[in-house]
């Protein structure tokens, strides 16, 4: 039991799962701001063309109300939230670009040396020019490997 209590402990103290904690917590206060901004800006804003609150628009059918106007709110909410969300990964990935180097990507070979007489020749050689030797098999057999 104490074994599993110590698991238990490192699990829940290891670094990516405390950043995933204050990623839900700061996450839950952004939606409370964005639903503040939707239900208390916006909403009466377009509500203005409709002549009520967005939120409040709903049709009856039947007897039965269907509140379209929320949701649209949770719509548009929905929209923000993913639209910063994009902002921020985006952010980040151009941050972390910063802090790497830019790395020459590497061109193919053009170039490649005899195991019998040493000097570089060309890739597609099948012939080493200066000692001769057959190359096909040579590096044939090093690709098997």
């Amino acid at each position: 039991m104490k074994k599993f209590f110590k698991e238990f402990k490192e699990f829940a103290l290891r670094g990516s799962v405390m950043d995933l904690a204050i990623g839900v917590i700061i996450g839950a206060a952004f939606q409370a701001i964005v639903n503040s901004l939707v239900k208390d800006i916006m909403s009466p804003l377009i509500g203005l063309v409709a002549k009520t609150d967005l939120s409040d628009l709903s049709v009856e059918i039947f007897g039965v109300s269907v509140k379209y106007g929320s949701f649209l709110t949770a719509v548009i909410n929905f929209i923000i939230m993913a639209f910063v969300i994009f902002l921020l990964v985006k952010g980040l990935n151009a941050l972390s670009r910063l802090g790497k180097k830019n790395k020459p990507e590497e061109a193919e070979p053009t170039v490649k040396t005899c195991p019998f007489c040493m000097t570089e020749i060309d890739i597609k050689a099948t012939r080493c020019p200066h000692c001769t030797s057959h190359l096909d098999e040579v590096f044939a057999d090093a690709d098997k490997d």
